[in-house]
């Protein structure tokens, strides 16, 4: 199911509202659990810029909302809109007036410009710097030949 800009929105059978604006507007406030939530994201020249998803959505406040099931699709934010990276974690938060997404637990992070996987616990991803911190049993795998690594 995917919400689309508009002020309000009636979700599920609980008709629960989930006022949902433009990625420049306010943030989206849920005011009891949504299912199958996602909130594409675009750029002021109408690119789509990352998408988030997740199994469960709810407010904490005004500028926290937990997510269940967390993925975030980042994109190339030009016309060919290509996926550059995919991030995954069981639970996480997202803090919509700093613009990013945090969370103890697991997270990984598939970035395919560069062919590479990591994985780790307890991070912070900062879209608009394209940065991922990984603060605990961070593992790298790179799914790219290496010639002459050990030379």
């Amino acid at each position: 199911m995917t919400l689309r800009p508009i002020r309000w929105l009636a979700l599920g059978a609980g008709l629960c509202a989930l006022p949902l604006l433009a990625a420049d507007g306010p943030s989206p406030v849920v005011s009891a659990p949504a299912r199958n939530w996602v909130w594409p994201r675009f750029t002021r020249e109408g690119y789509r810029w990352m998408t988030l998803r997740g199994t469960e959505v709810r407010e904490i406040s005004a500028n926290q909302i937990d997510i269940v099931d967390l993925n975030i699709t980042v994109y190339s934010q030009n016309p060919a809109a290509q996926i550059e990276s995919i991030i995954l974690s069981p639970a996480a938060s997202y803090f919509t007036r700093e613009e990013r997404a945090a969370g103890a637990q697991g997270v990984r992070l598939i970035d395919f410009g560069h062919a590479l996987e990591v994985t780790g616990d307890d991070w912070k991803f900062e879209p608009a710097r394209k940065k991922i911190s990984i603060a605990r049993n961070v593992r790298v795998v790179i799914h790219a030949p290496l010639p002459n690594l050990l030379q």
